[in-house]
Order: C-alpha cells, then sequence, then structure tokens
C-alpha cells in the first residue's frame, strides 16, 4: 500500500471511530507515513524524484492540509 492509501486509511479510520475534537487535535500521522514523506520530500530535493512520487507526495501534501483544516475547526469545537 502507498503511503498516501495509508495515510487516507489512517485519517478514515480516526473519523470512522467516532472521535471528539481532542483526539483529532492529537492525531499525527504513523511514523510509517512520516517516514515516507521525509524520502519524498529528499527525492525532489535532489531532483530525482519520479513522476508517480512526485504525484504520491501531492496526494500527501492536500492531505496535511486537509487535517490542518480539520485540526482548526476541531479547536473552535474544543471545551473550555
Amino acid at each position: 500500500m502507498q503511503a498516501a492509501e495509508k495515510a487516507y486509511d489512517e485519517i478514515v479510520n480516526l473519523f470512522a471511530r467516532g472521535t471528539t475534537p481532542q483526539a483529532i487535535l492529537q492525531f499525527h500521522p504513523s511514523t510509517q507515513s512520516q517516514d515516507r514523506v521525509r524520502y519524498l520530500l529528499g527525492q525532489l530535493k535532489s531532483e530525482s524524484i519520479t513522476e508517480a512520487e512526485s504525484a504520491e507526495l501531492d496526494r500527501l501534501g492536500q492531505l496535511e492540509q486537509m487535517m490542518q483544516l480539520v485540526k482548526a475547526r476541531a479547536r473552535t469545537f474544543q471545551a473550555p
């Protein structure tokens, strides 16, 4: 399974379990997903990234952006 698919699964599982604003704010991608992003960024920096890797990095970036928005919204629902 590609890292982007795994990352999607991690996020889907977070919401499918039922969650709270606190759980959303505490969510972090798995170590495997974080390692893959580091690898892809290294490939990009060294200009040796493939087209497929570039597309995967784009998908992971979109997921990160979405989770930043979800976390920002979750802060508004936190108990005082």
